[in-house]
């Protein structure tokens, strides 16, 4: 059974760009180690933001090392990279972008939600690539609703973004093992999950509260750390929840990073500085 490591919160709020309120629960400045394969979690939201004929977001900035993955519960966000890469994501919809050698990219709310106004929440994560991959060419992966498989659960559903639950497979691709799992729990259910030992495991609460077996209980905006032992992982749900499931071998490389940048030495953060003002990493037009 998988014990409870340590639990990962946040009381502190602050803005990226003019369209994201966000709440970082974990970085590779404080959990570097412990959340391996994964860098950074950032929840924006929940918000309701009025309708506007202005462009809301952040704007051209850049990345070189990982992926980011945008997951959208509420909203829509539009994406344009250097790369060629870009689209427009809505609820339940993922954004991954493997920025990789390095790209130049933009977020900003979709416009026709812009115009409307509403209900935004969106959860940004950083996945760290193997040092073999940290220079491999830049891509895109927009992935719909109808790409994302839904399983029914005893207490609940369970829709595959990465990796895989049984016999059903993800369609991100990834370059080191995980799992990733948007997991809607009903209340007073209980919910039993087999996991790779060895692997990473963190369970976010989005909305609603769940309890570990152990008596804790994690509230929303919280994120459950477990040990990385074992391979039974249980919760019960004491409200109607939603729950965002992180699972991944870890790395064991070491991790430098500065900003945007994410590598293994500081001469490859200096180097990646280096490429960006020369404009090797593109530009948006």
């Amino acid at each position: 059974m998988k014990k409870l490591s340590f639990i990962q919160r946040t009381q502190s709020e602050h803005w990226v760009g003019d369209g994201f309120p966000v709440r970082n629960i974990f970085s590779y400045d404080d959990v570097a180690e412990e959340m391996s394969p994964f860098l950074l979690l950032d929840y924006a939201g929940p918000k309701n933001f009025p309708a506007t004929s202005e462009k809301r977001g952040v704007g051209e900035h850049p990345h070189r090392g990982f992926e980011t993955v945008t997951i959208v519960y509420d909203g829509e966000v539009e994406h344009r990279d250097s790369s060629g890469g870009g689209g427009k994501i809505g609820p339940g919809e993922v954004q991954w972008m493997t920025a990789a050698s390095g790209v130049v990219h933009e977020e900003y709310h979709g416009r026709e939600y812009a115009k409307r106004g509403g209900p935004f929440e969106v959860v940004q994560l950083w996945v760290n690539l193997p040092k073999k991959d940290k220079m491999t060419k830049p891509r895109y992966q927009g992935i719909t609703r109808d790409q994302i498989s839904e399983v029914a659960i005893p207490g609940g559903k369970l829709r595959v973004i990465a990796g895989s639950y049984e016999s059903t497979k993800g369609p991100a691709l990834t370059f080191s093992p995980m799992n990733i799992w948007d997991i809607r729990a009903e209340a007073g259910k209980k919910f039993e999950f087999k996991l790779p030992n060895g692997f990473t495991t963190g369970l976010l609460v989005l909305r609603g509260r769940i309890k570990l077996p152990s008596g804790e209980e994690i509230r929303p905006a919280e994120m459950a750390v477990m040990e990385r032992e074992g391979t039974d992982f249980s919760f019960e749900a004491t409200e109607e929840s939603v729950l965002l499931l992180l699972n991944g071998q870890p790395l064991n490389e070491p991790i430098v990073g500065a900003g945007p940048f994410v590598m293994n030495t500081e001469a490859e953060i200096r180097q990646a500085y280096m490429d960006y003002r020369s404009g090797k990493m593109g530009h948006l037009s």
